[in-house]
């Protein structure tokens, strides 16, 4: 017998088929959906970029070296992601939704904590106490610090530094629960005793600010990767203290709460819908004024400051945790030069500011490249005794380039280097320099780092010997 399908129909209805018109409703509904983000471009509904200082720039059809730009199409797509229309309301409500009802962010950079509380990204690693550096990586950094004290030291210079801890390290308890386990040690754990070892003036910032007695109340910015006035105006007083200079001490001065700071977190995830939280601002304010025409931020890369009130002159290497701590310390500082740039051109800006005081800040999800970059200043040169003898061998994948009057020369060393190593490196079998190790981010292959004078090397030909010792 035939077997024939049916299918049920509930009494007082019956299937009726969308039918054309209805097709093309839903499909012409679909595709203006689609388009709104392209057609508000042209009249002017959107284009504001996520974060100008990364977005992609409007493609052109002609390179820079004036050739045809073959990436033109690839570039318009670049261009479009970071700028069409809506594109901040747009993430803002996609981050609501998966915060809200996952728990997650959308954004990689930035992990969506508990209580409101927001973290970098970038922090993950060093909170679990993943992907460390390996022992050599932190004596390249420690050593490299100690090579410019002694530096700084032998031109009259104090000389200070401190790593600014990430927030997770100090406020970890908001991090999500799967991040809670941790698996190491981290590396900021580790490099204390490495920089105490090497005799560096070091500022233990994570045990200052963890020791405070409670009465500043969180230090850290909630919905912000930084610590806020409090904890900028702690940081500075103890690195001011390291460097033996006359300061006004704002522990005790007074201040207001104001709830008007948006966090550099929170404009990433919701960019249309950021939340305002508390700032602490000092009545008496650190009073100063720029030197430097057009500051548009305390993060512009190279901003120089004045103070009559004060004598000496700073220079100060620093991240974006240095943006709070610049006002504090310019006060302090007749004058002062702070860089973001790196690596750290020692040779040039000591000299150009008649520094008498050098610092360096950086941020502990940093520290890697801290050992990739070693500062740019003339290498030490080893005479007499601090020569080590043995038996130098030729360097490897050696490159000379001209800064100034000066040779900068880089290199590899053989495998088998170790923590607590130094590197002599002698120029042309007559005068031996300390070279910097530093190792590079991504593979750890260890290489060396000098910058001689040109006067004392060949215009070419030159011969470079190494020494592990």
């Amino acid at each position: 017998m035939e077997q024939r399908s049916s299918t049920y129909v509930p009494q007082g209805s019956e299937e009726r088929p969308l039918g054309r018109a209805g097709a093309i409703v839903f499909v012409a509904i679909a595709a203006i959906l689609c388009l709104v983000p392209s057609l508000g471009l042209l009249f002017g509904g959107g284009g504001e970029a996520v974060s100008d200082a990364d977005a992609a720039s409007a493609p052109s059809l002609v390179a820079e070296d004036g050739s045809v730009n073959l990436r033109v199409l690839s570039d318009a797509g670049d261009w479009f992601d970071d700028h069409f229309a809506f594109r901040n309301a747009l993430v803002t409500v996609t981050a609501e939704i998966e915060g809200t009802l996952f728990g997650v962010s959308p954004n990689e950079s930035v992990v969506y904590g508990t209580n409101g509380w927001l973290y970098y990204g970038d922090s993950v690693d060093d909170f679990r106490g993943t992907d460390q550096l390996n022992d050599r990586q932190l004596y390249d950094v420690a050593h490299s610090l100690k090579l410019v004290q002694n530096y700084a030291l032998g031109h009259g210079i104090a000389f200070a530094c401190t790593i600014a801890p990430n927030k997770a390290t100090l406020y970890g308890e908001n991090m999500p629960y799967y991040y809670q386990v941790k698996v190491g040690s981290t590396n900021l754990d580790r490099i204390v005793d490495v920089l105490r070892d090497e005799g560096v003036n070091y500022v233990d910032v994570r045990s200052l600010l963890a020791g405070l007695d409670g009465s500043e109340g969180v230090i850290y910015h909630a919905r912000d990767s930084h610590w806020n006035n409090l904890g900028a105006a702690a940081v500075s007083d103890a690195l001011l203290d390291a460097l033996d200079c006359d300061h006004r001490s704002y522990a005790d001065e007074p201040f207001e709460v104001r709830d008007d700071f948006v966090g550099d977190l929170d404009k990433m995830l919701f960019p249309a819908a950021p939340t305002p939280e508390d700032e602490a601002y000092y009545i008496n304010a650190p009073a100063f004024e720029y030197e430097t025409e057009n500051v548009q931020s305390n993060f512009d890369p190279k901003i120089e400051t004045s103070s009559e009130a004060v004598s000496g002159s700073l220079v100060m290497y620093r991240d974006s945790f240095g943006n709070t701590l610049l006002p504090f310390m310019a006060e302090a500082y007749g004058s002062a030069y702070f860089s973001r740039g790196v690596p750290y051109q020692l040779a040039i800006d000591l000299p150009a500011h008649g520094a008498d005081a050098l610092v360096i800040e950086r941020a502990e999800r940093f520290m890697r490249d801290m050992a990739a970059n070693p500062p740019v200043m003339p290498a030490p040169l080893l005479m007499g005794d601090d020569a080590p003898a043995g038996d130098y061998i030729a360097g490897e994948d050696v490159s000379e380039s001209l800064q100034g009057d000066y040779l900068l020369v880089t290199g590899r060393v053989p495998e088998g280097v170790q923590a607590g190593q130094r590197i002599a490196v002698r120029l042309n079998g007559t005068l031996v320099y300390e070279a910097f190790g530093m190792s590079d981010a991504e593979t750890g292959e260890e290489g060396f780092q000098l910058l001689v004078p040109q006067s004392v090397a060949q215009e070419s030909g030159n011969v470079y010997e190494l020494l592990i010792w």
